[in-house]
């Protein structure tokens, strides 16, 4: 949820879990704008759902794993381009917490080999993503040229973000991904951080139909 306030986040995430998501993010923008009570906020309303903090922590990664776990998160995000301090601090401080640790490849060059170090320091996901700027200074940029390799590298589980299309990000389940992430364009607009759609519910409830479908089908 990459909004800026929690008034609009706890209205998403209303939506979204009437829809039978089961995961809920706390964007970078929200948490920018609110700090951690925006996952605090999530934790309160919605206790029976996996919270995410999107804080991409480059420095710090034990001390900002902790405050995200106090507040309440279950997945905390680090970046994978950050120093490998910076990584082992976070699983660290997650192991501690009992909280797991996503690593986000934006930016990364060699994302095989970063996965593949992500997973030996003890990281629980990768993200492979395409950043936002990224994708418009670079038309056509995809998670998807990586998502093949970074799948067969790694044994954790990998999802793709960045700019995909809701038929796109349900096709990554049949790519290897294990997570389905929905954010632009149904969330995330191109010019504010907003929602980009005011029907996104009604999208929402037929991508968790196709994806509990394509689970029960495997």
């Amino acid at each position: 949820m990459d909004v800026e306030t929690v008034d609009k986040a706890l209205f998403v995430a209303e939506k979204a879990v009437a829809a039978g998501v089961d995961w809920l993010e706390a964007g970078t923008p929200l948490i920018l704008s609110e700090g951690f009570r925006s996952v605090s906020s999530l934790r309160k309303r919605f206790p029976d759902r996996v919270i995410v903090s999107d804080q991409k922590s480059m420095d710090g990664g034990g001390l900002e794993t902790e405050q995200a776990a106090k507040a309440g998160a279950d997945v905390i995000v680090v970046m994978a381009a950050a120093h490998d301090a910076t990584i082992k601090e976070a699983v660290k401080y997650a192991r501690k917490y009992d909280v797991a640790i996503m690593a986000d490849l934006l930016a990364v060059k060699d994302k095989v080999s970063r996965a593949k170090q992500m997973e030996e320091f003890g990281v629980d996901y990768i993200i492979v993503h395409t950043g936002f700027d990224e994708r418009h200074y670079n038309v056509g940029a995809s998670p998807l040229s990586d998502l093949p390799d970074i799948v067969k590298a790694v044994k954790i589980p990998v999802q793709a973000v960045g700019g995909l299309t809701v038929e796109q990000a349900v096709e990554t389940l049949k790519m290897g991904a294990k997570l389905i992430v929905v954010g632009a364009p149904l969330v995330t607009r191109d010019d504010k951080f907003d929602v980009g759609d005011e029907r996104f519910d009604v999208v929402l409830r037929e991508v968790v139909r196709k994806v509990k479908g394509m689970r029960l089908a495997s």
